[in-house]
């Protein structure tokens, strides 16, 4: 019986991480969301959320985890962009430190301003754990669109995160 048991939970863990790492999420498709949240931490997400900012998909953009020391207009270098735009249209937030605060972060400042749609914009590895984690905080009143920046994650970096996920499902079930 407890050999069974044990069989059947490695072979659920097996294909989760088969599903987690053959199946990433996808860019979403073009359309208007109230607002547009970015996770600092890798390659191509600001690009994204500007690009998107840009094409007139939202007016606003949440830059969440953004270091203590950076300026609107170092950014604005960095991106190649107006000042003005980061000025009147971009948000930086300077809480967060990890997924769990990025959802803190985000969902006081999604509060505050009474936005029901959300695009999250992060890596594709990333991608389900830091909606998770935002869908947790925000509540069910605020729609997530899910737009997952492609990424080839390494091995160990989808064996990590696919083990953080679960931990945040667990913790999430026990009302952690």
């Amino acid at each position: 019986m407890i050999k069974r048991l044990i069989s059947i939970a490695f072979l659920a863990w097996v294909l989760g991480f088969a599903w987690f790492a053959l199946l990433p999420p996808m860019p979403a498709p073009l359309g208007k969301t109230d607002a547009i949240v970015v996770l600092t931490g890798g390659p191509g997400r600001i690009d994204r959320a500007l690009e998107l900012l840009e094409a007139g998909q939202a007016k606003r953009v949440l830059i969440s985890g953004v270091a203590r020391e950076v300026k609107p207009k170092e950014l604005a270098a960095t991106y190649k962009r107006p000042e003005k735009l980061f000025d009147c249209c971009i948000a930086l937030g300077f809480e967060a430190e990890d997924t769990r605060s990025n959802a803190t972060e985000v969902a006081t400042w999604v509060a505050r301003r009474n936005y029901r749609t959300v695009r999250l914009v992060t890596t594709d590895w990333h991608m389900r754990r830091a909606e998770y984690e935002i869908a947790r905080a925000v509540g069910d009143k605020v729609t997530i669109v899910p737009d997952a920046v492609r990424s080839q994650p390494s091995f160990a970096t989808l064996f990590r995160e696919y083990h953080k996920y679960l931990a945040g499902l667990a913790g999430g079930m026990l009302g952690l």
